[in-house]
């Protein structure tokens, strides 16, 4: 049986735990692979990742950045069946509305690609006598998603995408009923240029969830 892989630092890498859940077609019963629950220091490295490559993502021009989305929503259309099929398989849910959950993270994608315009400014001269006013938008850092197991690609690309376009970086915890699709999301990404580090995907339950909510 698969035994599903996390991406830190760009690589696809096998968690040393040894604490591993079932994850099951609903449809049969099946186990198909196994999750790993990720440890403590799986957990820690995967957000100095993202941190370390925030210092340099950030810095990279907005028009590059999505360059990367425009590339990444056109491997997600190219691989679009492929993604539904494991969904599909992973969530129970029939081809078709598999396809659409996919679909509808597409179109944030498309949306992310548009960043540029997303990432302007404004100026007010003379708000008040001798006083002109300027705002800038700038990315915040490191952000966290913790999705559910209903939409394993709706949501997760409802959420990394546009917050890298953003100039962000960001790690993942997706639902472990699940992690298949969000892993091919993740590998799609990093074929799209991501540079490392910028996306990192880990697994777990709860205590996972806690100690990424709880990271400094």
């Amino acid at each position: 049986m698969k035994n599903v892989p996390m991406l830190i630092n760009g690589k696809l890498v096998q968690s040393s735990t040894s604490s591993w859940i079932d994850v099951t077609n609903p449809a049969t019963n099946e186990a198909i692979a196994r999750t790993p629950v990720a440890t403590t220091s799986e957990i820690d490295l995967a957000v100095k990742s993202a941190s370390d490559a925030f210092k340099t993502w950030k810095l990279v021009p907005v028009s590059e950045r999505a360059r990367v989305m425009l590339r990444y929503q056109h491997l997600l259309k190219e691989h679009h069946d492929e993604i539904a099929t494991l969904l599909s398989q992973e969530t129970g849910k029939t081809f078709d509305d598999a396809k659409g959950d996919v679909w509808r993270g597409i179109e944030v994608v498309e949306q992310a690609a548009n960043v540029a315009s997303m990432m302007m400014g404004e100026t007010v001269e003379n708000v008040a006598r001798g006083i002109d006013t300027y705002s800038m938008v700038q990315p915040l850092g490191v952000c966290l998603g913790i999705t559910p197991f209903n939409f394993p690609a709706m949501i997760p690309l409802w959420m990394f995408p546009m917050a890298v376009a953003c100039g962000n970086t960001f790690v993942l915890k997706p639902s472990e009923q699940d992690p298949q699709t969000p892993m091919r999301l993740a590998e799609l990404f990093m074929q799209a240029g991501a540079p490392n580090g910028v996306l990192n995907v880990v697994h777990g339950t709860k205590d996972q969830v806690t100690q990424l909510l709880n990271h400094s």
